[in-house]
């Protein structure tokens, strides 16, 4: 059955990237260390990256990250999606924004929705039997677990305390939002959670 996971990478103290964050410095300043997992990790952390991949049938993401993916040094056209070079893995992605971009140098991979719902409603439309992915960044994987959209979390906890950056968690209050611990693995890389979202009755 589908579902809405969110899938992103994050410090201890809670960044999903350093400061300075943008467009020619994705991960911001010194921000690698919660990407080394996929770049240097284990075969533990290439099968969790395997995984999602495989499961994801479409994608939602936010302006900010989409910039970043479209600028010059972003993704190419050999490079599928995420991390890998398979450019057979071209999930449709849906970027949340206030105003969509008058043009994109990635085509037409993208689809741009002013609405989280809609991008939501959207993508699980697109996805078929497999996963909507929410891959980021901070503030979008935020909004749709506090607007009860979520089934999965999957957080990619990297050791490391950034200390500053984007944040996962924003500083002001938020809603609550109960989880259960369904998967557990640790390297030295990263500890890969997962959590299913308890729904409010």
């Amino acid at each position: 059955m589908s579902q809405v996971v969110v899938d992103i990478s994050v410090s201890l103290d809670g960044y999903v990237t350093g400061p300075n964050a943008g467009p020619g410095n994705g991960l911001g300043d010194n921000g690698e260390a919660l990407h080394r997992w996929v770049f240097e990790g284990t075969d533990e952390d290439r099968a969790a990256l395997d995984r999602s991949f495989e499961r994801t049938g479409a994608v939602v993401q936010g302006r900010r990250l989409f910039d970043v993916i479209d600028a010059p040094d972003g993704w190419n056209e050999e490079m599928g999606y995420g991390a890998t070079r398979d450019s057979e893995r071209r999930p449709p992605i849906f970027v949340v924004t206030h105003e969509p971009p008058a043009t994109t140098r990635l085509g037409d991979r993208f689809s741009f929705v002013t609405d989280l719902t809609e991008a939501i409603d959207l993508a699980r439309k697109a996805a078929g039997d497999k996963d909507v992915v929410v891959m980021g960044g901070g503030e979008i994987c935020h909004a749709v677990l506090a607007a009860g959209l979520a089934d999965v979390l999957l957080l990619h906890v990297a050791p490391v305390v950034l200390g500053d950056g984007t944040r996962l968690y924003p500083a002001s209050a938020g809603p609550r939002v109960d989880l259960e611990l369904t998967s557990a693995v640790s390297t030295p890389q990263a500890q890969h959670l997962t959590y299913a979202v308890r729904k409010s009755s």
